[in-house]
């Protein structure tokens, strides 16, 4: 065990914890009515929680040990043997101990899940959403983690490049919140009353909050206090920085003014486009990725959602969708290192690594897809998937939690 790498990757394991509670949980609550606010803090926070116990249950076996290409094995359930510090190390682990390992990795699981319920938000029962997180979590996050990280993993075998979670937790996340939209519905009165977010520096302040603690999700999985992780951490910083202007140009340029929404919701889009390349481009080449994912991701909650005609409420696939699949393919580009990346040592290289980008693409697209319909489905039949019309009309909070979040 290396002490400055295990203190590195604790620090980040915080780090993205501050990235869900209270980054993510703040961010989605400010961009609802006031009558939905505590219900999607609460949607966030149990998801969360569900995901780090199924994670030590049976989630971090399936995801990381030895299995088949596509599974892990049982060898760790219930993490059994993890703590037996004196058999030697774990490959994936490096010169951290297992157990810090498998705890970094288990908040990437519970925030890929809390990504997911902002596509349904404000009509969503809440047990309903716990279901859905645990058939999902099951059958279509830990194949995809295994298969992209496992050394015997198929993508992995296959050379697929994805550093921080751009396939594993980004398009994952996005495509599932997608297929969460189509299935459950838009929202009473959605294109025809205003839905304005009800507290706009809420989420500035959770949108604060995720580039903070974006720093440990990327950084940290350098696994180490060494280069690598020195790239990430500046690729993390120059990428958002650039999303942020990238997207207030192209609004200021269509809309007449820049928002306040629309640059939070570019550095959301910047940290997701450099996530998979951020220990595997050049500062110059996350500078790029920044940018272009910033301004694709305009186009994404805007155009995008207007031909997908699905009330994806916070933009889960728009701007984690879109932007995960583009910071894929870029990865694939910028890694080479005539174009300032560590990787390809030759640009002849390039179009087979789009190709297996691309690969990894469509197989989450299509697996985790597949898996959300199923998931929503035995979720609807078992407890109902949505709330009815009174509920949804007098807000999720009273009906849901029996509370309210603002006293008049």
């Amino acid at each position: 065990m290396d002490k400055a790498d295990f203190v590195w990757v604790g620090i980040s394991t915080l780090l993205v914890l501050l990235m869900v509670v209270p980054g993510l949980a703040l961010f989605y609550a400010g961009l609802v009515r006031s009558k939905n606010v505590l219900s999607m803090l609460a949607q966030v926070l149990a998801t969360f929680a569900l995901a780090i116990v199924i994670w030590f249950v049976y989630g971090y076996s399936l995801a990381f040990t030895e299995g088949n290409a596509f599974i892990g094995g049982v060898s760790r359930i219930l993490l059994g043997g993890i703590a037996d510090f004196g058999t030697g190390k774990y490959a994936l682990a490096g010169t951290l101990p297992e157990l810090a390992f498998a705890a970094f990795q288990a908040t990437f699981a519970g925030i890929t899940c809390a990504l997911i319920v902002g596509s349904f938000a404000e009509r969503a029962k809440f047990q309903a959403v716990l279901v859905f997180t645990l058939i999902w979590l099951t059958f279509a996050y830990l194949p995809i983690a295994h298969m992209v990280w496992a050394p015997d993993g198929w993508l992995f075998k296959q050379g697929a490049l994805d550093f921080a979670g751009g396939t594993v937790v980004h398009i994952n996340a996005g495509i599932a919140g997608l297929v969460g939209a189509y299935y459950i519905g838009p929202r009473l009165g959605h294109g025809r009353e205003a839905m304005a977010p009800h507290n706009l520096p809420m989420t500035m302040i959770g949108g604060s909050l995720l580039w903070v603690g974006w720093f440990g999700f990327n950084a940290g999985s350098a696994l180490g206090a060494n280069e690598i992780a020195a790239l990430a951490f500046f690729n993390t910083l120059i990428a958002t920085a650039g999303a942020i202007l990238a997207w207030m140009g192209v609004e200021w340029a269509v809309k007449g003014k820049p928002s306040m929404l629309g640059a939070v919701s570019g550095a959301v889009a910047g940290l997701v486009g450099i996530t998979p390349g951020a220990g595997l481009v050049g500062p110059g080449g996350a500078l790029l990725i920044g940018i272009l994912v910033g301004a694709l991701c305009v186009w994404g909650v805007n155009g995008l959602k207007r031909m997908l005609r699905a009330d994806d409420t916070l933009d889960v696939f728009g701007i984690h969708g879109l932007g995960g699949m583009a910071g894929a393919l870029l990865t694939g580009l910028f890694n080479a290192k005539a174009l300032g990346g560590p990787g390809l040592d030759s640009l002849s290289l390039v179009p087979h690594q789009l190709w297996v980008q691309l690969e990894g693409i469509l197989i989450t697209l299509a697996w985790s897809g597949v898996v959300a319909l199923a998931a929503y489905y035995i979720a609807d039949k078992l407890c109902g998937l949505r709330v009815n019309k009174e509920i949804e009309r007098e807000g999720l909070d009273t009906a849901s939690h029996g509370e309210s979040a603002y006293q008049r």
